[in-house]
């Protein structure tokens, strides 16, 4: 009884951790009478001991399991952010149309609810078919589904900011180095925190707040790096108008439409999509006949380079949006700060940065914001627990060296009294 209820707190609390937690009474497993207690004590302490040591083994591997495929999907996070990143920056080099690179890539969001549902057929028990799994996910939105009204209401608007925030990314790109842009990109977690207290009413933290103003002392040394010209003045107010757009889409996200489950979240990722392949594949006609977005045949533009760009975005937002089934979601955002380290390096081989004493701080500030960040509203309590129980265990192990140590002595002492009488 005493496996089962240590196994089963460990299982509803991953389970609240994403959301899908239940109430259930707990079990209070008591002795049947003193008398077998005085008996069987050893006995039963021994058998408690092991199926709570093998209950243990059994948590410890599930959390090791959950460790190591956060460490892989670290990697793969900051790899995909960080090489989506240095490629479009190579794209502009052979082609500079961040718009039609932003209507590319957003296109690919088509893709994210038949890789669900493939996933969905190889993992579920209850296989659907794509039609009743479609019905089914439609119904986030509520009882009469995706209707033209919930469309223009719940949808367009979110893919309208999900366009803006890319596109501004790449703006930025255009004008400064990647390792600013993506370090400023990480204001996103500030701006977000800073949303959801004033719309959502979230819970007032001071860390969070400290966090927040770092991020902006950031932005504002990040600028003063470069001598506030209007090269870099613009690539920043870009930069930290995506991020903005980014929090936004976040806070609006969770106050219109709340939590999603991963069905309903590949639904709603490629009915953006597709939108966007239907409703604005004008716009990057226009720009080509305006020549503000010119190529001379479709042969000469960089496919490889597109290509690249729009399935590592895809595979970037696949990882943060479903990688949570199977690691920590600490980690995941841990893997998006990695990528500003991996853009510097790239960028300082490319010789495309000058890393300064201010530009480092700066970039530091902003990393550093954003971890705190990471940490959960309850740290501070864990912190005092902890403290706790480490001032209890130096506590009890403090007599117990005393009781060790006078029993040392007692029995050098016998010895010595016994060897005396001996002779």
């Amino acid at each position: 009884m005493q496996q089962k209820n240590i196994c089963h707190s460990y299982q509803f609390w991953t389970a609240w951790e994403f959301g899908i937690g239940e109430d259930r009474p707990r079990e209070n497993p008591m002795g049947n009478a003193d008398g077998q207690a005085m008996v069987g004590g050893a006995g039963v302490e021994s058998g408690a001991g092991r199926q709570r040591l093998h209950c243990c083994i059994r948590v410890t591997a599930v959390q090791v399991r959950k460790a190591i495929w956060g460490v892989a999907m670290v990697m793969c996070v900051c790899s995909s952010w960080a090489g989506s990143t240095q490629l479009a920056k190579l794209t502009f080099k052979q082609y500079d149309a961040p718009f039609t690179l932003t209507w590319f890539t957003t296109t690919w969001n088509c893709l994210f609810f038949p890789l669900y549902y493939i996933g969905h057929l190889c993992k579920s028990p209850e296989r659907q078919t794509p039609k009743q799994r479609f019905r089914e996910c439609c119904r986030f939105f509520g009882d009469d589904g995706l209707t033209a009204k919930v469309f223009f209401t719940k949808v367009a608007p979110f893919g309208l900011l999900w366009i803006m925030t890319n596109y501004l990314y790449l703006q930025a790109l255009r004008k400064i180095n990647s390792t600013d842009v993506s370090a400023l990109f990480c204001c996103n977690k500030a701006f977000v925190f800073l949303l959801s207290w004033i719309v959502l009413r979230d819970r007032f933290m001071g860390v969070r707040i400290v966090a927040a103003i770092l991020a902006i002392a950031g932005i504002v040394m990040l600028t003063y790096a470069d001598g506030f010209h209007s090269h870099s003045v613009i690539g920043i107010t870009f930069v930290v108008a995506s991020a903005s757009a980014s929090a936004l889409y976040k806070v609006l996200f969770k106050l219109v439409l709340g939590s999603a489950k991963f069905g309903e979240a590949a639904l709603f990722l490629t009915i953006v999509g597709g939108a966007n392949f239907v409703l604005l594949s004008f716009v990057p006609v226009i720009l080509y006949f305006t020549h503000v977005e010119y190529f001379t045949s479709i042969a000469d533009l960089p496919w490889a380079y597109l290509c690249g760009v729009a399935g590592l975005l895809l595979a970037f937002n696949i990882l943060v949006n479903f990688g949570i089934a199977i690691t920590y979601p600490t980690l995941i955002s841990l893997g998006i700060v990695l990528s500003v380290p991996v853009n510097a390096v790239v960028d300082l081989y490319t010789c495309d940065i000058h890393f300064n004493t201010v530009r480092l701080i700066a970039v530091f500030i902003i990393c550093l914001g954003f971890l705190m960040l990471l940490l959960p509203e309850d740290w501070d309590q864990c912190l005092i627990e902890l403290g706790t129980k480490l001032r209890k265990r130096e506590q009890t192990a403090e007599p117990a060296e005393t009781g060790t140590s006078s029993g040392l002595n007692w029995t050098r002492r016998a010895r010595t009294s016994m060897s005396t009488f001996s002779h």
